[in-house]
């Protein structure tokens, strides 16, 4: 099987980078700022907004969608259609495209209290609270447990030999 030369795309990586030109057979290739490849968006400064932004946008999607479509509004209807629908979408990759600013972690959690906001009985609580009665943790935490849990795996479950080439 060939390759296809109209997906295919240069990513110049790198501030001294040169940003040669390069051919597949007889056809330029086109560079470009940002790539998306297995879900998550790469640009050239290796900065993770644009992966951040779409991820945010798109739960954000569905959970208005969820808002508009469901009148049934108790825990036992949202949580379970926020975790499988809207959740994913905020950790996928996660380890990855790890949220360096404040206020990227702060939009996140938007996204998670306007959900717990969605619940009947949750109105006039804080968002702590909220958090407590279906025993859910915020996203921050969230992404730290996921951290911990991928270095020991890396350092004792499935994936030791990377670990280990990777903490010698």
């Amino acid at each position: 099987m060939g390759f296809n030369i109209d997906k295919c795309r240069v990513l110049h990586l790198g501030r001294k980078n040169q940003q040669h030109t390069y051919r597949l057979g007889n056809s330029l290739l086109i560079s470009t700022e940002a790539e998306k490849d297995f879900g998550v968006i790469i640009d050239s400064k290796m900065n993770m907004g644009h992966q951040f932004g779409d991820a945010v946008r798109k739960a954000n999607r569905t959970l208005s969608c969820i808002h508009r479509c469901i009148m049934i509004r108790s825990k036992e209807v949202i949580l379970p259609l926020y975790m499988t629908l809207v959740r994913p979408q905020l950790e996928y990759c996660i380890q990855f495209w790890v949220l360096h600013f404040r206020r990227d972690v702060a939009s996140t959690e938007r996204v998670q209290r306007m959900a717990t906001r969605m619940i009947t009985d949750q109105h006039g609580r804080s968002y702590e609270e909220r958090l407590r009665d279906p025993n859910l943790f915020s996203l921050h935490k969230r992404r730290l447990r996921g951290d911990l849990v991928a270095i020991y795996k890396l350092d004792k479950g499935d994936q030791r030999a990377l670990g280990e080439s990777l903490f010698p």
